[in-house]
């Protein structure tokens, strides 16, 4: 019910479920929902296939995905007759005559009156009231956000990116739910071990989406799905989520504890994608996530509108590769260096600079890229390093 489905809080598999599918089963969900992003319902169901209603229960009476709706029967009745879908499914007249039944005016103009009271639970909560959020560094779902820390009072006076390295290399359609998950938090995730160490139940680690407010665990839940493989790694290190070298490039790291050792260095950090980089749903935290790990550009293909916009609130780069010139990409393995040219030079509309990527102090190959900036305003909030950076510094001038 409600969000239950969309952000993957339908609760586990059946056990015997859960084994086939860790021996190789391909699972599926049948939803209602729009949500139809692999393993976005559960991280087990690598499918999702879009029905009515109706069609979502017969799938769930007929148990497999393979079953023909038509000619097939759905059960037997005591007579040892089949059961066919056209045999369950009401007439119109039928679903007015219960909606007639069921739907009374007076429930919702009984509930307006109330909605505001809140439920008893809501009621019994105590908080003193205070002009300033006290922040509580004991909180473990709201904390004081990290990407407003160390702000600069002034903004950059151009843009310019240099010596970046190639954090992760991804293919096409990496979705908003592979870049943050909304889902449950497992307890050996890295998200789950610092709610462990900060006290929480393990029965108690609730979702991603529910633990927003707490940048510690999304910046660990960032890039953590399983479907991501980084094309920057050896082929055979490539799956089973979004690892990364470290600052050293010695170890493979899940890319949150790879990226604060190239923080610790105040390295700037790149992602490559192909097409369609952001897509799904429009989740501020996939952009929020991949600014708290130090990424300043993301390079691809196309991207999602929504996503594209985030990264530019939160001061990354969307840089989009010129026809032809992904394909000649040079087979990275993470050890680059990146050098941006003509950033410096960057205006509202779409302005053409140079990628240079160098090993070893080598250089492997110039690309053109595409900065294209829809207005004025998005300008300022690169120089300012985002939307919040800006509105505070607008705050302090004033």
């Amino acid at each position: 019910y409600g969000c239950m489905t969309c952000i993957g809080s339908s609760g586990a598999l059946q056990p015997a479920m859960e084994t086939l599918v860790n021996e190789g089963l391909q699972a599926v969900c049948v939803l209602s929902g729009n949500r139809n992003f692999p393993r976005r319902v559960n991280p087990s169901l690598g499918h999702g296939y879009l029905t009515s209603p109706a069609l979502v229960i017969a799938w769930a009476l007929a148990g497999h995905i393979a079953h023909d709706m038509i000619h097939d029967a759905l059960g037997y009745d005591a007579q040892q007759q089949p059961i066919r879908m056209r045999d369950l499914m009401p007439t119109r007249e039928e679903v007015e005559e219960w909606v007639e039944r069921a739907m009374k005016r007076e429930f919702y103009v009984n509930r307006r009156e109330i909605i505001w009271q809140g439920t008893p639970h809501w009621q019994q909560i105590a908080a003193s009231g205070s002009m300033h959020y006290p922040w509580e560094a004991s909180s473990t779902y709201l904390r004081r956000p990290g990407y407003l820390q160390r702000l600069p009072r002034d903004p950059a006076a151009s843009l310019s990116l240099h010596d970046a390295r190639p954090f992760l290399w991804f293919g096409d359609d990496v979705t908003t739910d592979h870049i943050s998950p909304a889902g449950a938090i497992p307890p050996t995730s890295l998200a789950g071990k610092w709610l462990l160490e900060h006290h929480e139940d393990p029965q108690d680690l609730n979702l991603y989406s529910t633990r927003r407010s707490n940048h510690e665990v999304m910046v660990r839940g960032a890039f953590t799905n399983k479907a991501l493989a980084n094309r920057l790694l050896p082929p055979e290190k490539r799956g089973g989520g979004g690892f990364a070298w470290d600052a050293d490039h010695q170890q493979i790291l899940p890319a949150y504890e790879a990226s604060q050792s190239w923080l610790a260095r105040g390295v700037p950090l790149v992602v490559f994608a192909g097409e369609r980089y952001g897509a799904g749903s429009s989740r501020d935290w996939a952009a929020k996530a991949q600014a708290l790990m130090g990424v300043k550009a993301v390079v691809a293909e196309s991207f999602e509108r929504i996503h594209r916009t985030n990264l530019i609130g939160m001061g990354i780069l969307p840089l989009h590769f010129c026809a032809g010139e992904a394909a000649r990409l040079p087979e990275m393995d993470g050890s680059e260096t990146l050098d941006f040219i003509g950033l410096e030079n960057l205006q509202p509309g779409s302005t053409t600079l140079q990628l240079r990527i160098s090993r070893d102090s080598r250089l492997l190959g110039e690309f053109a890229l595409t900065a294209v900036i829809d207005s004025q305003q998005e300008l300022a909030y690169l120089l300012h390093g985002g939307i919040l950076p800006f509105v505070i510094q607008q705050t302090l001038k004033g």
